[in-house]
């Protein structure tokens, strides 16, 4: 059942965010802003969705995965816009993510200069020399570079 305030259409959510109409179904379709359907079938979205497609564009920035975002969104009240106590509820979890994800990215970025951990043995100060590709027993890709 629709609320009773406005219903913006999928052309007026998508111009209010600036996200492609084709983003705005994807995200319908995965659950992370839900769609009133009216009786032709059309899309309508409560006004509360502006803040909840705009966080999704911020989370996706910060990267946040779709099953962070959706289980974040989760949290959130449906229906209505959220209000400071809503969101500082969530922001709280939000910022862990990013702290984390920051010190990997700074530990990445502090051995960037050396090598990617491939084996390619081309570097002759190789930090991340893997002979006989021993490296291959911990898994694919550049597992040094991305190891704590």
């Amino acid at each position: 059942m629709a609320p009773r305030q406005k219903l913006l259409t999928i052309g007026e959510l998508s111009a209010r965010t600036g996200v492609a109409v084709s983003a705005i179904r994807y995200y319908a379709d995965g659950g992370l802003v839900h769609a009133y359907r009216t009786n032709a079938g059309q899309r309508r979205f409560a006004r509360a969705d502006i803040r909840r497609v705009s966080f999704i564009l911020i989370a996706q920035q910060l990267g946040l995965s779709l099953e962070e975002i959706r289980s974040t969104l989760d949290e959130l009240p449906e229906g209505r816009t959220p209000n400071k106590a809503d969101w500082a509820r969530i922001s709280t979890g939000i910022k862990a993510r990013v702290d984390a994800r920051m010190a990997e990215l700074e530990r990445i970025r502090s051995r960037l200069d050396g090598c990617i951990g491939c084996g390619c043995l081309s570097l002759e100060t190789c930090q991340l020399y893997n002979p006989d590709d021993t490296m291959s027993k911990q898994g694919a890709g550049p597992r040094r570079l991305l190891a704590d």
